[in-house]
């Protein structure tokens, strides 16, 4: 009952658009009728090349007047003379009229005509090669004819065109010619118009509901406009910047493109894929031919791509029909919509075959059919996606209801409910606790990952920048002491010789120069600089080569590692925040390499030595010899690392606690208490132990256990 009342509402809106729109609009326009155009219906094909000597009646062999309103020759090569016979009752007076060729894609046109000793004068020239030539701004090739008796009523057009030969020729009165094209030009302004306000109006659907299927409608109804203002001529001099090849290519190149956004809009308004899969292999056949016809013509074959354009129109139509038919028997509702937008536009592409083929004649008008199809095929369909969203709000309309009844459903199960929460409220709280646990477990985790992160792309960045200069330094140390060694051997020479060569006043002299210049405290000085370049440009070396040990940012698999490697590298980092009064004990025996992430043990070197130095550093002065002990053995497939320091060690509620994220015994602002939890979930995913041995007064030693191999490969 649904789809028979849309189609009754469908056929009211038929009959209101042709009746209240169409033939309104044919009556101003004056499509059928005016007694002040003749169309052309006797042509002349010349068989050889003519020129202005040519004489009228040689070599042309004339088209019979029947059925010939229109002139169909193709795609044509070479260049093409056609006579026109003007003889009619309309230039049965002198006086000026105008020729128009039906057809706005032709290059160039030549128009010739015929005085009274039939030899052939050239009179004008028309076409998209002539920018200047067309005086009136119609897209139409158009040339005055002044009637008088010095010219006999025929016509030779020398035509020049890459695109097919296919016109009618009409001829008009001045009024007429006027009249006309002032209706033409109201009637384009309107199709575009309308056309634009479609375009507009479902794109801004589109970004307000982000459906593809409005954005594949809305560039399907600006292509399919163009197309038509191409065929009529009008994209040629409105937005194709007067360009001859443009224009050509837009002919079949905006159908081609118009196709291929409305093979994807019908395959998604009417759901094909599910509803009809084989006939949506034919839509995605007929799409990637209207790509091939696109690119053959964009290459220059022409003749060819206005033929499988042909085809595929022939196959759109019959496919279109025949899922729009189907899917209306199955009381598809939007398949409704479809069908009698698209019979709009096939009854336009009626229309216009049958004028073409002299069954009726348009006169100037002879795409009106196909612009009125295609603008009320826009305007049906934009208002069959209205109604889409009509069906989908009342959905969710639906949709909401069910939602607000599963809600009070949902509230008085609650209050069922409430009763036996009370019995629970013990076991939720142990589940908030065990919740809050792993939340703060994985907080840590986190902040592991953030801060190794971080400190690894640091140090490996600063490890890097000064890698290259400081190898530059310390490579020229060594040259610049043989250097400066070599000049003293010079100086001492000079010396030598000038004791033995020089006179009195010369030795004075030089001897007064070495006093002025203090020239035995300047080579005194310049090889304490010499050491002290050394010295410093080897401890430089040191801190990069820690800092690049110490980071391993690119080292996310186990590997197999020396661990004293990893402490002294933290130990050279910590160097410049370490007390001068603090010593370091390393008491080392030979280890395996240990399979680990070195980035991780590193950090857990650095996290212990770096609170073991903060330990001592606040009690400096009342740690007598303050030292730090680092101890390492090797125990079958296990190592030990013992970080000891005689500071003032923690009571027992501390060391209980030490290890719990976020605790921490420093000031506010000074800590996070985060370190020695992050250790000690490094450890532990090593399959490894941290033990911490502490009492009040006698120090704090931290022992690490570690297995020298590991079960897993990669650390998560």
């Amino acid at each position: 009952m649904r789809i028979k009342k849309l189609n009754v509402i469908g056929f009211l809106v038929v009959l209101m658009i042709f009746f209240g729109i169409f033939l309104p609009l044919s009556r101003y326009l004056d499509i059928f009728g005016d007694n002040n155009v003749y169309q052309i219906d006797r042509y002349f094909i010349f068989e050889s090349e003519i020129n202005e000597n040519y004489g009228w009646g040689d070599g042309f062999q004339e088209i019979d007047g029947e059925n010939t309103d229109i002139i169909d020759l193709g795609v044509q090569h070479d260049t093409v003379y056609i006579g026109l016979d003007l003889s009619s009752d309309l230039m049965s007076l002198p006086g000026q009229y105008y020729l128009e060729i039906n057809n706005p894609s032709f290059r160039s046109i030549e128009l010739y005509r015929v005085n009274l000793e039939g030899l052939l004068v050239f009179c004008d020239v028309e076409g998209i090669g002539f920018l200047d030539s067309n005086d009136f701004g119609n897209p139409n090739p158009t040339f005055k004819i002044t009637n008088s008796e010095r010219w006999l009523p025929y016509v030779i057009l020398k035509i020049n065109s890459s695109e097919p030969i296919r016109f009618t020729a009409l001829l008009s009165s001045e009024s007429g010619f006027d009249s006309s094209f002032n209706k033409r030009t109201v009637f384009i302004n309107i199709y575009i118009g309308i056309m634009l306000a479609l375009f507009f109006y479902n794109l801004f659907l589109y970004f307000s509901v982000l459906d593809v299927l409005y954005l594949f409608y809305s560039m399907y109804v600006l292509f399919i406009a163009l197309a038509q203002l191409s065929l009529s001529g009008h994209s040629y001099w409105y937005f194709l910047y007067q360009n001859p090849l443009l224009y050509e290519i837009s002919i079949i190149g905006f159908t081609s493109i118009a196709s291929v956004f409305a093979i994807p809009f019908v395959r998604n308004f009417l759901s094909t894929k599910e509803r009809l899969p084989f006939f949506d292999l034919i839509l995605k056949a007929i799409w990637v031919s209207y790509i091939v016809t696109f690119l053959l013509r964009l290459f220059g074959i022409v003749s060819l791509s206005y033929q499988i354009t042909d085809i595929n129109g022939f196959l759109v139509v019959i496919t279109f029909f025949s899922i729009a038919i189907l899917l209306v028997r199955r009381k598809i509702r939007s398949a409704s919509y479809f069908l009698i937008a698209w019979s709009f536009f096939l009854l336009g592409i009626i229309f216009y075959i049958l004028q073409t083929q002299g069954y009726f004649n348009l006169g100037f008008y002879a795409n009106l059919p196909m612009l009125i199809g295609t603008a009320l095929e826009a305007i049906l369909l934009s208002l069959a996606l209205a109604d889409k969203i009509n069906i989908l709000k009342k959905e969710k309309e639906i949709e909401q209801a069910e939602r607000l009844k599963a809600l009070a459903e949902n509230e008085q199960l609650v209050l069922e409910q409430n009763a036996m929460l009370e019995q629970k409220v013990r076991i939720r709280t142990d589940e908030l606790e065990m919740a809050l646990r792993n939340l703060q477990n994985t907080q840590s985790q986190l902040v592991n990952q953030e801060k190794m992160a971080s400190l690894g792309q640091l140090t490996a960045g600063i490890a890097h920048e000064i890698n290259n200069p400081i190898n530059f330094v310390s490579s020229n140390v060594m040259p610049l002491k043989r250097d400066i060694k070599d000049i003293m051997e010079v100086i001492a020479f000079y010396r030598a010789a000038g004791e033995k060569e020089f006179s009195d006043d010369s030795r004075k002299q030089a001897k007064q120069l070495e006093e002025d210049l203090e020239l035995d405290y300047v080579l005194e000085e310049v090889e304490q600089l010499l050491k002290g370049m050394d010295d410093g440009a080897k401890r430089t070396v040191e801190i990069v080569k820690g800092l690049r040990l110490f980071s391993r940012v690119d080292e996310q698999d186990m590997k197999k590692v020396d661990l004293h490697d990893g402490l002294n590298s933290t130990l050279i980092l910590l160097n410049s925040t370490m007390s001068t009064k603090i010593r370091v004990v390393r008491d080392f025996e030979e280890l395996p390499l240990v399979e680990c992430l070195a980035g991780k043990i590193n950090q857990v070197f650095m996290n212990i030595i770096n609170n073991a130095v903060h330990a001592l550093a606040d009690h400096i002065d009342s740690v007598v010899d303050p030292k730090i002990e680092l101890r390492t053995r090797a125990l079958k497939d296990l190592v030990t690392v013992e970080i000891m320091d005689n500071g003032p060690g923690m009571p027992e509620h501390v060391k209980q606690r030490i290890f719990e994220p976020f605790f921490t015994t420093k000031a506010v602002g000074k800590g996070t208490g985060l370190g020695l939890s992050i250790v000690y979930s490094i450890i532990e995913s090593h399959k490894g132990t941290l033990e911490v041995i502490s009492e009040e007064g006698q120090g704090t030693t931290f022992k690490i256990t570690l297995p020298i191999y590991q079960s897993t490969q990669r650390y998560e």
